[in-house]
């Protein structure tokens, strides 16, 4: 069964009104599945400080189907749901033509106490205030140049950017770098 199957008329709001029921069906499929599968909150050790977060993010990929991501501080371990201290932000990647930008949910860190890497084409971003920890290891869609990296951090959104590497079939044969005219 698929998720959006093809549809004679694509702007039909009934169209787009069944591709969201399908949806939500999956969602509560996923959610169920994990009341079922996890420990109830009920069971959690009282000595957990901070926020208990699970969440999901559905997106559609560029095949047309659906992906499910999970972020927070709940993780799977077998058939079983372990809370940990550091949580992993909601993260955007957003691929443009000459650059990358990666936009993050840090909410409730200082700017300071904010420490992100570039290693081997991933975006690397940890954050830790009294309360809260965050980590998040990000693969970039395309070769970055590290050193062009540039973030900013306001009401709690990180949002870093850098720019792509020439690819080489963009460069002249003189090995020079081809200048696009506008």
């Amino acid at each position: 069964m698929s998720f959006f199957p093809r549809r004679r008329l694509p702007g039909d709001l009934a169209d787009v009104f069944d591709a969201i029921e399908e949806m939500m069906r999956e969602l509560e499929r996923i959610t169920s599945r994990f009341v079922e599968e996890y420990t109830p909150l009920s069971l959690v050790p009282r000595e957990i400080k901070g926020p208990i977060v699970y969440g999901v993010r559905i997106t559609i990929g560029p095949d047309g189907r659906p992906v499910i991501e999970e972020f927070g501080n709940v993780k799977r371990v077998g058939r079983k749901a372990v809370i940990e201290d550091t949580m992993e932000p909601l993260v955007d990647v957003i691929d443009e033509k000459d650059r990358v930008v990666v936009v993050a949910e840090l909410p409730g860190i200082d700017k300071d106490k904010i420490d992100i890497r570039i290693k081997d084409n991933k975006l690397i971003i940890r954050a830790r205030d009294k309360d809260r920890k965050y980590y998040k290891e990000i693969e970039l869609p395309a070769e970055v140049k590290p050193e062009t990296a540039k973030a900013r951090y306001r009401n709690g959104v990180l949002e870093v950017t850098i720019e792509k590497k020439v690819k080489e079939e963009e460069k002249e044969e003189e090995g020079g770098i081809k200048v696009q005219v506008e």
